[in-house]
């Protein structure tokens, strides 16, 4: 009788004592949403090979986020597609809800959806959306933006000026090449709206004193008002990791923020099957995904970064025709303006045309100039992360963020 009883006040005692842990598990206050645009499992792979080979080593040496502690995938098709586009991808990791390709930030019958950063925003939370491309451009759009066509550049870029959300950063508008003379000018737009414009880090330090909301780009023109390949930066320009330092320094407040951070150039590469520029974009969005690590390790408890791709792109493989070989030696390493030992032409990226012939040299396999309808990968570290392990799709992974910030969705 004695030792049932005792069973019984132990069974009690462990319930207590879990109910209290889970009681004790601190909210997300300070939450990071990567994505890395075109990104499957095999980039990832692709890109630690690479690290093992320069270390002259036969295997994987692990990127920063894939040491994360959890680790999950999720489907990506679209509500009309096996195989989604980055609009559609977008919304669905933005509202939760799946769309259309071609669609942005509403669902298949136009009716606009809500993004959680307007409903973290509205919790309280300063919001930064960043990117390595166009601010303008589908996956920063999806968080701010309703447009029943992802390419009416314009019209999406005029809601950034409205969302109120403090921290913008990526190349610029694309939508600034708009021929609609007769309207505004997107930076009077958003100047109006109370926005700083900083171009550089170097004029983001002598701004963020006095700027209430800011909006960061890189200094001077490029082409496609994107932020230059790792191929061919030069002294002076913005990168990711850059922008993100800046996101961070800017939103960085006792009561939290949350950041969305695009690594928008993987898919570009990816999409013309470069082989060196879709391991330099991803060892950059990599180094983006460390400084927020680092934010991350003086605030374990309450901060949460999640890491995943809308969708995958270039369908590559390491390894090519017969044999169980490949060989990475030869991809070299990133040189200012070009990559060593190879003639790098990013004028063709997003046409169509495949580039693979030092892929061939490596015995690197690509299937398609296009995007896949493979799962997804998704890593988790910190407050909430364990809501991300598992088998999910690209819906859930908003509503999750939401729910480890004790937000409503």
């Amino acid at each position: 009788m004695k030792r049932s009883l005792c069973k019984v006040l132990l069974a009690a005692l462990c319930v207590v004592m879990l109910a209290s842990s889970c009681s004790q598990e601190k909210k997300a206050k300070y939450v990071f949403y990567f994505i890395g645009d075109g990104m499957g499992f095999s980039h990832i792979s692709l890109t630690e090979g690479y690290l093992a080979t320069k270390e002259g080593k036969i295997g994987n040496s692990p990127l920063c986020f894939t040491q994360f502690p959890v680790m999950g995938m999720a489907t990506s098709y679209s509500a009309n597609r096996y195989i989604t586009c980055s609009s559609a991808a977008g919304t669905a990791l933005a509202t939760g809800s799946k769309t259309n390709n071609g669609m942005l930030g509403v669902t298949p019958d136009s009716s606009e959806l809500v993004s959680i950063a307007y409903k973290i925003h509205n919790a309280g939370f300063p919001v930064g959306i960043t990117t390595s491309v166009t601010i303008d451009h589908a996956t920063p759009a999806s968080f701010y933006a309703n447009s029943a066509a992802r390419s009416d550049y314009y019209s999406i870029a005029q809601q950034l000026a409205s969302s109120g959300f403090e921290f913008f950063g990526g190349g610029g508008f694309y939508g600034a090449k708009d021929k609609r003379e007769q309207e505004m000018s997107l930076y009077d737009i958003a100047s109006q709206a109370g926005y700083e414009f900083a171009y550089g880090v170097d004029e983001y330090d002598a701004k963020k004193g006095s700027a209430d909301k800011m909006i960061l780009f890189q200094k001077g023109e490029k082409k496609n008002n994107d932020l230059p390949y790792v191929a061919e930066r030069e002294d002076g320009d913005l990168s990711l990791p850059q922008v993100v330092e800046s996101a961070v320094d800017f939103l960085n407040n006792q009561d939290g923020f949350f950041l969305m951070v695009e690594g928008g150039k993987i898919d570009w590469a990816a999409h013309s099957n470069d082989l060196a520029g879709t391991i330099f974009e991803m060892l950059d969005f990599d180094q983006a995904i460390a400084a927020a690590y680092e934010f991350y390790k003086q605030h374990p408890d309450e901060t949460l970064i999640v890491v995943t791709a809308d969708h995958e792109t270039g369908g590559v493989t390491l390894g090519r025709g017969k044999g169980y070989v490949y060989d990475l030696s030869v991809v070299g390493r990133p040189q200012k303006g070009n990559v060593e030992g190879v003639s790098t032409d990013v004028s063709n990226y997003m046409s169509g045309v495949s580039v693979d012939s030092l892929s061939k040299v490596a015995k690197i396999g690509w299937t398609t100039t296009s995007h896949t309808g493979g799962a997804v990968p998704v890593f988790a570290v910190g407050a909430g992360s364990g809501l991300f392990a598992g088998r999910q799709d690209n819906t859930d992974i908003p509503k999750r963020i939401c729910k480890a910030m004790g937000v409503e969705f």
